[in-house]
């Protein structure tokens, strides 16, 4: 049997990120992180490869729990040329996992592309460490069609369904079990049995696209409801004597909050809101990018339908915006820019969603035995380098 290559990473800083290693080495043995500290600290394994990283900051691969393609490419087409090209695109702005998120259509169309999505999944398991940089995809994110009309925002209204656990055990089936998150309307009838039994199964339910007023959200809280989609956006609006799901969002500690923080979707004040109620332990980065991430302004598909993107900026027919084309290492830059220490803006896009999927130690950290996802920053946060499962950092 060969042996696996032996990389050692040498960068100025690593955060790792639960700590700040100045002139410090990561050892790489094949896929996975097998020693890291202080370059004094660490031995290095003969006939290892050495990587120079001067003047450079290693952070773990960035994880983004709700993404709906890039590079010219939306998840729902479920083939593998699409998806190495989605993998692949968002590999290079510094994301190393994500959770392929659907949009609403008919129940057919959703499950050939679970299965699509799964079956690439399956085939992917076994990294290769001299394979091509692509981002690994950890499950899938079932957006709609359990959402609400009034709060649908781009969703297209006519395949929006009530809750039914029939049609998610249908969705579960046709995914091979690998939904990791469900949004859903948590007013909506069923709501309540639905969130009981896909936490029971595993799955991760997000409160979005959602009309809730604040006793329906801490009602979905109290059935396991634990997260919330895309905060502020497809929502009921904060009011102070009628604060609605967001009351509940920034007042529990339990539930983690996404945010796009691309400063199109959410104003930088009402970011600034969040994480001040909410602290910085339970908010976390996520792009919502479209398949126009990484890619010129035109037309392109979200799910069935199409989008028009002008300026970066992505919207449907009725002038809805629709998703996104940001990539997490610009939402790093922004909320840094918008005051967030580095270190806690690394932690929103790292450790901190890959612990709301339950792969806290595999992912979103380097540190032994943690899967080999780095990226390597310049000291204005620009991607200089990126290895995925070993694979990478030429």
């Amino acid at each position: 049997m060969a042996s696996m290559p032996i990389t050692a990473i040498y960068a100025s800083s690593i955060l790792t990120p639960q700590e700040e290693i100045r002139e410090g080495v990561i050892i790489v043995e094949g896929s996975r992180i097998v020693a890291v500290g202080h370059r004094d600290e660490i031995r290095i394994p003969s006939g290892a490869r050495d990587y120079l990283a001067p003047g450079l900051t290693a952070v773990p691969g960035f994880v983004d729990l709700h993404i709906h393609g890039a590079g010219g490419h939306d998840f729902m087409e479920a083939d593998s040329r699409a998806l190495d090209r989605i993998t692949s695109t968002v590999a290079r702005y510094g994301t190393t996992s994500l959770v392929a998120t659907t949009v609403t259509a008919p129940v057919e169309e959703t499950c050939s592309s679970l299965q699509g999505i799964a079956h690439y999944i399956r085939s992917h398991e076994n990294p290769d460490p001299n394979g091509s940089l692509e981002a690994e995809i950890l499950g899938i994110h079932l957006e709609g069609p359990f959402i609400s009309p009034t709060r649908r925002g781009v969703h297209p209204e006519k395949f929006i369904a009530i809750p039914s656990v029939e049609v998610l055990n249908q969705f579960s089936k046709a995914s091979d079990g690998l939904l990791k998150i469900l949004t859903l309307a948590p007013e909506l009838p069923g709501a309540m049995e639905l969130i009981e039994f896909a936490t029971a199964a595993g799955i991760v339910v997000g409160m979005g696209h959602t009309d809730a007023t604040y006793d329906q959200a801490r009602a979905a809280i109290r059935a396991g409801a634990r997260h919330a989609v895309h905060t502020y956006n497809a929502m009921r609006p904060f009011s102070h004597r009628d604060p609605g799901i967001l009351g509940a969002i920034m007042t529990d500690p339990e539930v983690t909050a996404e945010v796009i923080a691309d400063g199109v979707h959410v104003a930088v004040a009402a970011v600034q809101v969040l994480m001040g109620a909410k602290g910085f332990d339970t908010v976390l980065l996520v792009s919502d990018g479209i398949a126009a991430t990484g890619m010129r302004d035109g037309t392109y598909r979200l799910g069935n339908f199409d989008v028009s993107v002008r300026e970066g900026v992505a919207r449907n027919a009725e002038g809805k915006l629709a998703g996104s084309t940001l990539a997490l290492d610009r939402a790093v830059r922004n909320v840094v820019a918008w005051g967030v220490p580095l270190f806690d803006a690394i932690r929103m896009a790292t450790v901190l969603p890959a612990r709301r999927l339950g792969l806290a130690g595999k992912k979103g950290v380097i540190a032994p035995g943690a899967d080999a996802d780095i990226v390597l920053l310049t000291a204005d946060l620009r991607i200089a380098a990126v290895m995925t499962r070993g694979s990478g950092l030429e």
